[in-house]
């Protein structure tokens, strides 16, 4: 087992990082979430932030060279994903933030040439944003219960559903949206994706979601989808294999939330152990504690699983292996380790963790989000349960779930 990095992927996230240093730490030392409800941050802060990402080589990163991106492998993007995660700034001046790249992924692998053409190359050049519509106010983490429809028409079809949590819609240029084209398959089949213009005048934006966390470009609208016709063209994929290509599109999402967490988490635990080795309290460092050891050690073991599962199921993708439970399995115990060890560093950091003056109010706002978004906890955690119990009844053990290398190994074999 290698777990050596190449050369030039070490180059590139090195590459990444001084980028960081250099010139989104201090831009982001200016932001405040004004610029970002305002648009300042679009319009004025990441234009220039993203001529430099272009010039250091290291723009849209999971991007073919003819989209103009760094065409970089699974393993490489987590490397970069961990990198940006602690910065607000990083991803998007990389053109790698949700919910465009996740978009980008859909129409390189479903779109046709003509959408690729029309949405793909102006949102890899970063002149537009896109949002991804599933989510409805009563189907959340089940989107087999999706209401939204599809019917029909003349050359096409007539859109109409309620959205919620439409990431990015504010500002985008287009949406993804899923709705029922299907409504006799059965539960899961008949959903299908559809491009549809934000300016098409049956698209309307009905109210900002306002969450705990720090905005993001766009906000996290409910929109409308009212009597919204669109050609065949605006097919996405496949009819009735959304939810299919839904599943894709957050494969790789989730691994690149998740090892941003990691980024963010290993943050926050070196800044807890220079905190605990400066503060004194009745007359020994926190260091000396042992509740405060436990949380450094808890929290660094966490963090060396936490990246050898990302980086095995980034391999599993590369080799051409399911992954499914795996990608569950990263996402449900990362999200969950990154809560507990930014919980630990605003306690060992006291009111002052509590305060805007240190990045931990804002890790620990946006923390709880984690264990919802992109499927909450308790759903990932009943399908990898029906996946053992799929294995076990068909061959007996579970073991590749679980990380059996040798059956891993065969598997590889076999493929």
């Amino acid at each position: 087992m290698d777990f050596t990095v190449p050369a030039e992927t070490v180059d590139f996230i090195e590459r990444v990082q001084a980028f960081i240093d250099g010139h989104v730490v201090p831009a982001e030392e200016k932001v405040t979430e004004d610029d970002v409800r305002s648009g300042r941050l679009e319009k004025e802060i990441l234009p220039p932030l993203r001529d430099k990402a272009r010039d250091a080589g290291i723009f849209g990163p999971q991007l073919p060279k003819e989209y103009g991106g760094q065409d970089r492998g699974v393993t490489a993007l987590a490397l970069v994903a961990e990198r940006c995660g602690p910065y607000l700034l990083a991803s998007p001046a990389l053109n790698a933030m949700a919910p465009d790249e996740a978009t980008m992924h859909l129409l390189l692998k479903f779109g046709n040439d003509d959408q690729r053409e029309k949405w793909l190359a102006p949102l890899a050049r970063g002149e537009t944003r896109s949002c991804f519509a599933m989510t409805e106010p009563d189907a959340g983490s089940d989107p087999r219960r999706i209401s939204s429809r599809a019917e029909r028409v003349d050359g096409g079809w007539r859109l109409n559903g309620r959205k919620v949590f439409t990431t990015g819609a504010r500002g985008a240029a287009f949406c993804v949206v899923m709705a029922v084209s299907d409504p006799d398959a059965p539960p899961g089949k008949g959903v299908s994706m559809f491009i549809v213009p934000t300016d098409d005048p049956g698209f309307r934006i009905v109210r900002d979601i306002h969450t705990m966390g720090f905005p993001s470009m766009g906000g996290h609208p409910e929109t409308a989808f009212e009597d919204v016709v669109v050609g065949d063209d605006a097919v996405l994929g496949e009819l009735g294999a959304g939810f299919q290509m839904a599943q894709a599109r957050l494969e790789t999402g989730r691994l690149g939330h998740s090892m941003r967490w990691v980024g963010i988490a290993q943050r926050a635990l070196d800044m807890t152990a220079a905190r605990s080795l400066e503060r004194e309290t009745f007359g020994a460092p926190l260091a000396t504690r042992q509740s405060i050891q436990w949380w450094l050690s808890d929290g660094a073991t966490s963090l060396y699983a936490a990246r050898l599962m990302i980086l095995n199921a980034c391999w599993r993708i590369e080799q051409g292996l399911p992954a499914h439970s795996q990608v569950s399995m990263v996402k449900t115990y990362v999200s969950e380790i990154l809560n507990e060890i930014v919980d630990n560093a605003l306690q060992v950091f006291g009111g002052w963790g509590y305060t805007t003056d240190f990045p931990i109010e804002q890790w620990y706002r946006d923390a709880r989000a984690a264990r919802i978004f992109d499927g909450p906890s308790e759903v990932h955690r009943m399908t990898i349960a029906r996946r053992i119990l799929r294995a076990v009844e068909k061959d007996g053990t579970a073991s590749d779930l679980c990380g059996d290398i040798l059956a891993t190994t065969r598997a590889v074999s076999e493929r």
